[in-house]
């Protein structure tokens, strides 16, 4: 795995997401309340909404366009919905939150 640190944990608001501009598009990464971290590309599977702008509650983040509720351990959509949101793998390792960015994601500034 290709791990590149992109923050420290306090950088990512409690049950809220920082994005993270890459060569991909938006990466929208996730803190929980129990302060674990996901990361999403930053677009619903419905209609593209901006996932790191929706509401997070235990491992689900909910789009703020028309209330999909997505999985954020996987990026599947929770039923009755269907649909996939591109996950990326990420850990915290000493306060510091790090991606999987493989050679086809590359974080840009």
């Amino acid at each position: 795995m290709a791990w590149t640190i992109i923050c420290n944990l306090e950088e990512i608001p409690s049950l809220g997401s920082r994005i993270i501009k890459s060569s991909e598009g938006d990466i929208a990464v996730f803190r929980t309340s129990s302060d674990e971290v996901f990361a999403l590309f930053d677009k619903c599977p419905h209609k593209g909404g901006p996932l790191s702008q929706g509401i997070v509650h235990g491992k689900r983040v909910t789009c703020p366009l028309h209330n999909w509720v997505i999985e954020l351990e996987s990026g599947e959509a929770v039923a009755p919905d269907e649909g996939c949101a591109h996950s990326i793998a990420a850990r915290l390792e000493d306060g510091k939150v790090s991606l999987d960015l493989d050679e086809s994601i590359t974080a840009v500034a």
